[in-house]
């Protein structure tokens, strides 16, 4: 009798197929996120290539600081929410995938984007604004205008407010809590114009009530599959 060959590790590969499958339906459910996160990836590593007085001179012209605001605001808006100062890509992989993937799958794509451009922008011309207005009045040196100002911060601010409204009750207070905590302690401690940014972004993204409240009811209204 000739010993039988053991079986083939079929279930190892069916675990790993179903698992590529769910990380690529994940995404697949995200776009708007993972393209924005895949541009970061490459702008990152385009950072990395570069000298450390090359790469401030870059990032400050592309920095949404009131000097490049003042000469062209649309391009530094846009160009602002392609850059990492800090260099490091995969902290925001992981903050992508929990709270913007989560808000463009709960909102829709064309909805989360709405809160991602109103937080990236609003918050923005607040901040500057309000720096402005301390150099105009001596309380900062005018130096400030030039001030290193780029990040995707703002928008996951306001997408990390508008979930709020994703929590059930009455977990959604604790949440919110927990929101006002972390964004507006450093308000208050360091007085900086980037925590006015930041807890200008969670009033932007609780401000978006009516698209989350809108998605909820279409959620609602509509039948389950059969």
């Amino acid at each position: 009798m000739t010993p039988s060959s053991p079986a083939p590790p079929t279930r190892r590969r069916t675990t790993a197929g179903s698992w590529i499958r769910s990380v690529g339906s994940w995404i697949r459910s995200a776009p708007g996120t993972y393209i924005w996160l895949a541009a970061l990836f490459v702008t990152t590593f385009v950072i990395h290539q570069m000298s450390p007085d090359f790469e401030e001179d870059f990032l400050r012209q592309h920095s949404t600081n009131i000097h490049e605001l003042s000469r062209d605001p649309v391009h530094v808006l846009i160009a602002s929410a392609f850059w990492i100062d800090s260099g490091r890509w995969a902290p925001y992989a992981v903050l992508y995938t929990v709270f913007h993937a989560n808000a463009e799958r709960w909102l829709g794509t064309l909805r989360w984007l709405t809160v991602v451009i109103a937080a990236h922008v609003l918050a923005t011309l607040v901040s500057e604004g309000v720096l402005a207005w301390a150099i105009r009045h001596g309380h900062v040196p005018e130096s400030a205008a030039n001030t290193l100002d780029i990040g995707v911060s703002y928008a996951l601010a306001g997408v990390v407010a508008v979930l709020t409204y994703r929590v059930p009750q009455p977990w959604r207070y604790v949440y919110l809590f927990a929101v006002v905590v972390f964004y507006g302690v450093p308000l208050i401690t360091g007085r900086t114009f980037t925590d006015l940014g930041h807890f200008a972004s969670v009033l932007i993204g609780l401000a978006c009530y009516p698209l989350a409240r809108s998605r909820s009811r279409q959620q609602t209204d509509t039948p389950p599959a059969q």
